[in-house]
C-alpha cells in the first residue's frame, strides 16, 4: 500500500491558490508513488484562511505556523509567503524533518539562503524550489535539444521578463516593492526566473555586469480610485519603493556563454511574457511564455532552401513531449497552472524515494549569488566575479 504524504501549506493568497490546485490535481492525472493529503493550510487572518480552506480543500486551517511545522502529522511543508518569511519557516521545518517546497526566490540574502541549504542538508530531508517554469513543456523539450547536442556549442543565452503590472504610478505600494519583505524587488521576484532558466539550459555564471533601477521612488499606501481629485490625491499618503523596479545586465557563463537578460514591469502591453532565445552553432531555439505550447526551432543543418525557425506545437503524447502525456489530446493546450501540477509530482515521487529534485536550495543559493551580483555591479559600476 502507497505511503501518504501529509501537506502543509503556508500562505493562502495568490500563490497559495496556485499551489493548493496543484496538491488537488497532481494524484489525479500523475501516477505518483505516494498518495497526498491536504492536511493544513495557515493564513495570516483566521477568517481568511478558514474561507482558504473551504475553497482549497484542505482539512484544517491554522494562524500559527509552527503548528505545521512541528506537527507531527505533517511530512511536506510548502512555502508560499513573502521572501522575507522563507528562511526561518524552511530552516525549522527542516529541523523537524520535513520536507521543503519553497517559492521563488529563496531567500533575502546570500548568508540566508546559505543557512537554509544548510539546514536541509543536516537534516537529509528532499528540498526544492518552485521555479515552475523549468517544467513548461517546451522548456522542458529546450532542455532535451540542447543535451542532445542539436544547437551545437551555445554562444548567446538571452531572456527578457516583461510584464506592465507598475506601469501605472498609481499603482500602490505592495510588500514586493519593499526591501524588507521582498529583498531586492523586481530583480528578485521575476529576474530570479529567468537566471534560473539560464543557468538550467545553459549553464553556470561567472561574472556579471548589471543595472538596477527604480523608475517610480514613491507610491501611493493604498489603492487610489480612479476619479479621485487632485486634491485628494495631493492629500494621500505615499511610501518609499526602496528596491529596484527593474533589471537588467550581462553575464559570461562558465562554458564561453553570453548572457543578456532583462526584468521589467513598466512594458506596456505584456502581461506575462517571459522571452528566451538560445544560439548555438548548429541552431537555434525561441520561446514566448505567452504562447507557451509552442517552441520555435532553426536547425542550421536544414537544406539552404528549407531553412527557418520551425514552429513546434509542444502538445504530443506518448512520451513525445515532456509531462503532455498526461494530459489531453493531441492540440489541446496547457496553461501556467499545469507548471505547479508538473512541480508537486516530481516533489511527491523524490520525498517518496529519497531522492533529490531540482532545482533544490542549492540552486536557489547559486541564483541568490547571481542577484546579488548583480546589485554589487550595479552599485560599483564593474563586471562583478562569482
Amino acid at each position: 500500500m502507497a505511503k501518504t504524504l501529509r501537506v502543509g501549506m503556508i500562505g493562502c493568497r495568490f500563490m497559495g491558490r496556485a499551489h493548493s490546485n496543484a496538491w488537488r490535481q497532481a494524484p489525479r492525472f500523475f501516477p505518483l508513488k505516494a498518495n497526498v493529503e491536504l492536511n493544513t493550510i495557515c493564513g495570516r487572518h483566521a477568517a481568511n484562511v478558514q474561507t482558504a480552506r473551504l475553497q482549497l480543500g484542505w482539512q484544517k486551517a491554522t494562524t500559527d505556523w509552527r503548528e505545521i511545522v512541528e506537527s507531527p502529522l505533517i511530512d511536506i511543508v510548502d512555502i508560499v509567503t513573502p521572501t522575507h518569511c522563507h528562511a526561518e519557516m524552511a530552516i525549522a521545518a527542516a529541523q523537524n524533518g520535513k520536507h521543503v517546497l519553497c517559492e521563488k526566490p529563496l531567500a533575502m540574502s546570500v548568508k540566508q539562503a546559505e543557512a537554509m541549504l544548510a539546514a536541509a542538508q543536516k537534516s537529509k530531508v528532499v528540498h526544492m524550489v518552485c521555479h515552475n517554469y523549468r517544467r513548461i513543456p517546451a522548456i522542458a523539450l529546450a532542455k532535451k535539444i540542447i543535451g542532445e547536442g542539436d544547437l551545437g556549442r551555445i554562444y548567446h543565452f538571452r531572456a527578457r521578463y516583461a510584464q506592465d503590472r507598475l506601469a501605472d504610478p498609481e499603482f500602490p505600494l505592495d510588500w514586493r516593492l519593499q526591501k524588507a519583505t521582498s529583498g531586492s524587488g523586481v530583480h528578485s521576484d521575476i529576474n530570479s526566473h529567468i537566471i534560473d532558466l539560464a543557468r538550467h539550459l545553459a549553464g553556470e555564471f561567472k561574472e556579471v555586469c548589471g543595472l538596477v533601477h527604480t523608475f517610480v521612488p514613491e507610491r501611493p499606501l493604498v489603492e487610489t480610485p480612479a476619479k479621485s481629485s487632485p486634491a485628494a490625491k495631493a492629500a494621500r499618503k505615499m511610501g518609499k519603493v526602496d528596491v529596484p523596479d527593474s533589471a537588467a545586465f550581462l553575464g559570461w557563463l562558465d562554458n564561453g556563454v553570453l548572457a543578456n537578460l532583462e526584468a521589467t514591469r513598466y512594458a506596456l502591453g505584456r502581461k506575462n511574457h517571459i522571452e528566451i532565445e538560445i544560439n548555438g552553432s548548429r541552431g537555434s531555439l525561441y520561446f514566448d511564455f505567452e504562447d507557451m505550447n509552442r517552441l520555435k526551432f532553426y536547425n542550421g543543418e536544414d537544406p539552404r532552401d528549407r531553412r527557418g525557425f520551425h514552429d513546434i506545437l509542444v502538445t504530443e503524447r506518448d512520451g513525445v513531449h515532456p509531462y503532455v502525456g498526461h494530459w489531453w489530446p493531441p492540440g489541446h493546450g496547457l496553461g501556467y497552472e499545469h507548471t505547479f501540477i508538473h512541480v508537486v509530482a516530481d516533489l511527491v515521487n523524490a520525498c517518496a524515494e529519497g531522492k533529490a529534485v531540482a532545482p533544490t536550495f542549492e540552486d536557489g543559493l547559486k541564483n541568490q549569488r547571481v542577484l546579488a551580483a548583480v546589485e554589487e555591479s550595479s552599485q560599483k559600476g564593474r563586471w562583478v566575479k562569482l
